[in-house]
């Protein structure tokens, strides 16, 4: 059978606007009583990067969270909700985020990502093991809301990258030092949603994030939610929304590959508004193709002539701090390396695995992806 994605038009926050999208596209899918059952505890996993509010169209707006809790709770689930940021606490991030004013007027509580366990995964095609915050352990099912946003490792962040959040604080950092290759950190991804196995994804397309995300681009609206049990499919739309080719993207590569889901138009059934109604030609995303070699380990003198690489506007750099600490790698490559924190840090392209966790979390968009001229050469 086809994988069903739910195209469903939306254009503001207004409350009552969302949950009338929501209640819409649930329904194309089959509705609410598809995905919970009286008194099953489901998760709702929020796209939490760091701890900002809902304008900066960094995390999945607290209109979204409301409409999509007050569906399933009509089906009788007890909820919880939350993410772990890349910094943050999770409580600073839901009061900042406004989702902890919509959990207190809904009653719903915060899960817990602080802590967690092992969990083996016998499926995993890649992983066996992940460390799953016990706010997944302790539920009966997950319904993702993910952010509809470009990423410098992936391309894009959607369905497939929000359940990276399932993995506590800085344990998901050990994965990039662990796999610094994009495809191999792609296929993690995969194995990491399958043994979570959301029940439901819904994504927030109202206001979207281009050019430089997940945290430092620019809002953009594309005045959709979109829904779907299928996260590859999903974020495939979402990718043909951006008038990106979906086979660019890594994890609808491996998804397809390891059957978690398919990117394939022919495979894919659209249900609700039309997609021309908003795809966005000039939408800002890198749509170059990925070099082959990209797949696997480069010595550095080939790394660093082809790979795109982080680095830091100085005029705006505030010198805070947060890319240092947020550097897997050790020693690290990105640091006060003349030990003058006057100046902005500095990078070691040596020591860089390209995983852009500094690109990701940088407050003031100082830090840009900056692509080769071979590369650009290669590229034509």
């Amino acid at each position: 059978m086809k994988s069903e994605v739910a195209i469903v038009s939306c254009n503001s926050y207004d409350p009552s606007a969302v949950l009338s999208a929501v209640e819409r596209g649930v329904g194309l899918l089959g509705g609410a009583s598809k995905f919970v059952q009286p008194n099953e505890k489901i998760l709702l996993k929020l796209n939490w990067l760091s701890a900002d509010p809902p304008e900066k169209c960094v995390t999945t707006h607290p209109s979204v969270f409301r409409a999509v809790a007050e569906v399933l709770l009509r089906e009788g689930g007890q909820l919880s909700y939350g993410d772990s940021p890349g910094f943050q606490s999770p409580e600073t991030a839901a009061k900042r985020t406004g989702a902890a004013d919509v959990a207190e007027a809904l009653h719903i509580p915060l899960a817990d990502f602080h802590n967690g366990q092992d969990v083996h995964y016998a499926e995993g095609q890649q992983n066996k093991k992940f460390f799953l915050s016990n706010a997944v352990l302790s539920q009966d099912g997950v319904v993702s809301l993910p952010k509809m946003k470009t990423h410098a490792f992936q391309r894009v962040t959607g369905a497939v990258k929000n359940q990276f959040g399932c993995i506590p604080g800085a344990l998901k950092g050990e994965f990039h030092v662990k796999l610094p290759s994009a495809y191999e950190f792609a296929k993690m991804l995969i194995d990491l949603n399958t043994c979570i196995h959301p029940r439901l994804y819904v994504m927030d397309g109202i206001m979207a994030m281009e050019g430089n995300g997940p945290r430092g681009g620019t809002p953009r609206a594309m005045n959709v939610l979109l829904f779907s049990t299928d996260p590859i499919a999903l974020d495939a739309t979402m990718c043909r929304l951006m008038n990106l080719d979906p086979s660019l993207v890594l994890t609808n590569q491996a998804g397809l590959e390891m059957g978690a889901g398919t990117y394939l138009d022919e495979d894919i059934r659209l249900l609700g508004d039309p997609i021309e109604t908003f795809i966005a030609k000039d939408f800002n995303v890198r749509r170059e193709p990925e070099q082959q070699s990209s797949k696997r380990k480069q010595p550095n003198v080939i790394k660093n002539a082809i790979t795109p690489r982080p680095y830091i506007m100085g005029e705006r750099c505030v010198k805070c701090g947060l890319c240092v600490k947020m550097c897997p790698v050790t020693p690290k490559a990105v640091d006060w390396h003349d030990g003058n924190k006057q100046n902005p840090p500095s990078y070691d392209y040596n020591r860089c695995i390209r995983c852009f966790c500094c690109q990701e979390i940088c407050p003031e968009s100082a830090i840009q992806v900056k692509v080769p001229f071979l590369r650009r050469m290669m590229d034509r």
